[in-house]
């Protein structure tokens, strides 16, 4: 049984997200997206809400589960026995820190094998931290992300919009 692990912060999850889950849940037996918890870092969203939206949208994947960890990723790899890292990669400035990741993760597990998956050209432009900052003015998300992640999104910078 193949197993792919698709890690990230997802703050918020996307539809860039969402489409690397959905192209990686018919190339493996089973993925699990992975919530890499990291207490230093600011987000939007804490870890459990980050689990219950990942959750939610991608009810309909029967083999794609959601996971958090507050580790090395490939120490998760090793306890499942997933052999695979997905990284999703928007242009050149991805797939450089992608690669010196990918190399850094091989040296701390031989086996673990890294695929870099090409985001699909519309949702090139998709970052996180553009899509906070333009629900946080009140600007339209609702191309770059889920209904539900929209929604979440919005009930968190209701009555913080700046004018």
């Amino acid at each position: 049984m193949s197993t792919a692990v698709f890690p990230g912060s997802f703050d918020p999850p996307t539809l860039g997200h969402l489409n690397i889950i959905e192209r990686a849940s018919k190339l493996f037996d089973s993925l699990d997206v992975l919530i890499s918890v990291n207490p230093d870092k600011k987000c939007l969203f804490n870890e459990d809400e980050r689990f219950s939206l990942l959750k939610e949208i991608t009810a309909g994947y029967k083999n794609v589960t959601v996971h958090k960890w507050d580790s090395l990723v490939v120490n998760y790899c090793k306890k499942v026995g997933a052999k695979v890292l997905l990284r999703g990669i928007r242009n050149v400035n991805d797939f450089s820190y992608e690669f010196d990741l990918s190399l850094i993760n091989r040296s701390l597990n031989e086996e673990i094998e890294t695929l870099f998956v090409p985001t699909e050209q519309r949702y090139f432009l998709i970052r996180s931290s553009s899509i906070k900052e333009l629900a946080k003015f009140g600007g339209d998300i609702s191309a770059m992300v889920p209904p539900a992640v929209e929604k979440a999104i919005k009930e968190k910078y209701s009555g913080k919009i700046n004018k």
